[in-house]
């Protein structure tokens, strides 16, 4: 199963590039990446904005991983785009894909593991909650289902994905915790 690791934002609430912001010795894009691996979701397909961050990212990650680099094809389009991209991609097409981003630091491979043990037979999606709201850009989905949805529509993921056939795995906020702001890390 593969993975897709978004990476192109401007992290511009955040005034410093999120991916490269350390939380307890790892940066928070070394963080993800390992999470996705430990849940056996290699390849991962890392999704950049530039092509400077395939080499700065790439250092801090290191080598070990497999790892397919891919710039988004409009810079700074935001993640429908790139995850529409992913999905039209042959490598991508078929079977089911893993979405994660950057600034969740403290997402973990059991997560992941839950994802993909609950995603039912006729689901086009599963999407962690915390209790409050939903977190799309961590949901495990079918890729041609999920294709044919977004492609073209621009609205939220979290209203398409919310229409669309899925199920829902309640998680401990704490896991959930999205970084965008410096407070955000205090």
């Amino acid at each position: 199963m593969r993975s897709l690791l978004l990476a192109g934002g401007r992290s511009s609430r955040m005034g410093r590039d999120k991916a490269l912001i350390n939380i307890g010795g790892s940066a928070m894009i070394e963080r993800a990446a390992k999470a996705l691996v430990a849940a056996g979701l290699e390849p991962i397909r890392i999704a950049v904005a530039r092509p400077e961050d395939i080499e700065e990212y790439g250092s801090t990650i290191g080598t070990e991983l497999d790892i397919e680099w891919v710039l988004d094809s409009i810079k700074h389009a935001g993640p429908i785009n790139a995850i529409e991209e992913a999905l039209m991609d042959s490598k991508c097409k078929d079977g089911v894909l893993q979405l994660a981003t950057v600034d969740y630091p403290w997402v973990s491979s059991e997560l992941f593991v839950s994802l993909q043990e609950r995603l039912g037979r006729n689901d086009c999606l599963i999407m962690p909650h915390d209790g409050e709201r939903s977190h799309p850009l961590l949901s495990l989905i079918r890729t041609k289902e999920v294709l044919k949805m977004i492609e073209g529509d621009r609205r939220p993921l979290r209203v398409q994905f919310s229409e669309a056939k899925h199920s829902i795995l309640v998680e401990n906020p704490t896991v959930l915790l999205n970084v965008n702001t410096p407070e955000d890390l205090e």
